[in-house]
């Protein structure tokens, strides 16, 4: 079973928001449940501080051994900071997807997007 925070957001596209502390600010990161459908994680590619992005919008990509994916922003916004550690320990997604692995930090442009995200309960259910 997949760990699922109760605490977090989560997208059908199985990324996640966790607060970053301050309004409107989030960590964005790739669930438990994506990471192990991955397998090991080997390359991570991350916009640049300052990007811009729309819901939806290909923010990355995330290379495992066995298939490369797109990483879409769950919330329309603009980065704030990468996660530079992913560079040289890309398999800190892997060992703490919640945690030492989280991608970008992203300001919300739009708070309402928040409300179209599922809850853990609901993340749970989707991925049973």
């Amino acid at each position: 079973m997949s760990d699922i925070p109760k605490d977090l957001l989560y997208t059908e596209d199985h990324e996640y928001l966790k607060p970053a502390g301050e309004a409107d600010v989030m960590y964005i990161g790739i669930t438990d449940f994506a990471q192990g459908e991955l397998g090991d994680i080997v390359f991570i590619e991350l916009p640049k501080v300052g990007a811009t992005f729309k819901k939806h919008d290909v923010f990355g990509t995330i290379e495992a051994v066995k298939a490369v994916s797109e990483l879409y922003a769950p919330v329309s916004g603009e980065v704030l900071e990468i996660n530079a550690r992913l560079d040289a320990e890309p398999a800190l997604v892997n060992s703490s997807p919640y945690g030492d692995g989280w991608m970008v930090k992203m300001r919300l442009t739009d708070a309402s997007d928040k409300a179209a995200l599922l809850d853990a309960s609901a993340y749970a259910t989707k991925v049973g």
